[in-house]
Order: C-alpha cells, then sequence, then structure tokens
C-alpha cells in the first residue's frame, strides 16, 4: 500500500513538473514573440518623424493630422504594459491612415521620391508588424489555452501563471476606412 500512494505521489509530482515547463516554455515564447514585435514597431517608429516631416513641408495647414500621428505614435512607444501597447498601436495605426488619406489630396506630395520611399518602408514595416502580430497571437493562444485547460489551470493558478492579452484592434472605429473630407 505505501509503494502505491508513493508511486501516484511520484506520478502526480512529475505531471506536474512537465506541466509547469511547458508553462514556461510557452511564456518564452510569447515574450519572444512580442520582443520580436517591438522590433518592428521600433522601426516604424523611428520611421515616423521622417514620415512627418516630409509631409509637413507640403501640408503646413494639415498640422492637425501630423500633431495626431505624433502624439499616437509617443503614446505607443511609451506603454509601460502590453494593453496599454496594445491600445497605442490601434491608435497609431488610425492615425497613420488619416496621414495618407491626406497625402492623396497632395499630388506633388504623392510624387516626391522621399515620401514615395518613406511610404514603401512603411508599408512594409507593417507587413512586418502584420505577421509579428499573427505569431505573437498564435503563441498567445497556445498559452492562454494551457492556462485555462484542466488539469493544467491547477498549476497555472498554484504558479500564477495569467491569460496574456491578443493584438487586436480593441474599438469598432478603427475597423472602418478612413474618411477625408476637404
Amino acid at each position: 500500500m505505501p509503494y502505491i500512494i508513493l508511486a501516484v505521489v511520484v506520478v502526480l509530482a512529475i505531471w506536474a513538473v512537465t506541466v509547469y515547463n511547458n508553462f514556461i516554455r510557452l511564456k518564452n515564447h510569447v515574450e519572444e514573440a512580442f520582443s520580436t514585435m517591438d522590433v518592428y514597431l521600433k522601426k516604424r517608429y523611428d520611421l515616423i518623424p521622417n514620415l512627418v516631416e516630409t509631409v509637413k513641408g507640403y501640408s503646413k495647414h494639415e498640422s492637425e493630422t501630423l500633431e495626431k500621428v505624433i502624439a499616437a505614435r509617443n503614446s505607443a512607444m511609451n506603454a509601460s504594459s502590453a494593453a496599454e501597447r496594445i491600445k497605442g498601436e490601434g491608435e497609431l495605426q488610425g492615425a497613420l491612415k488619416s496621414l495618407f488619406a491626406l497625402a492623396e489630396a497632395y499630388p506633388d506630395l504623392k510624387a516626391n521620391t522621399n515620401f514615395l520611399d518613406l511610404q514603401n518602408s512603411l508599408k512594409a514595416i507593417e507587413n512586418d508588424i502584420a505577421n509579428s502580430r499573427k505569431y505573437y497571437n498564435g503563441v498567445v493562444k497556445s498559452y492562454n489555452i494551457k492556462t485555462e485547460q484542466f488539469p493544467s489551470s491547477i498549476v497555472a493558478a498554484i504558479f500564477k501563471f495569467e491569460r496574456k492579452p491578443l493584438f487586436e484592434v480593441a474599438d469598432a472605429a478603427e475597423r472602418e476606412n478612413v474618411r477625408v473630407k476637404f
């Protein structure tokens, strides 16, 4: 009888260690995915001031749009948590759409090679960000499933492994097309 109890305890201990190690692996994947996305976001943050400066020369009376882009960039850049970063990125995405819609009204700007180069660079970075968001969300989904499924949810509760936020558009207004009126 004591051997049976000992065997059950050993099996439970091995199971708990295995589940714990899986959580650590998934947590590190989530952190790596967020870090990868952060690299692309930093590239975009560095590119935005150049883009704004280029547009400024052509559209001096459109300062409100340019200020919104810079404010959204700074807000996203200075976010202290993943949830704040996700919210800030949504706002920045909307502000950039407005900026590009504004550029449509200035044919000289659309033909400017600096602007076109910056716009193409930003488009490439946006594609990289979209791909890294997909990867991040996939890894977070796996992690969140693990934290909620029984019996691994027991280990998650004991060691305080909590759900991670998905990187998604938070506001329905951000999903709408940008309307520019002159």
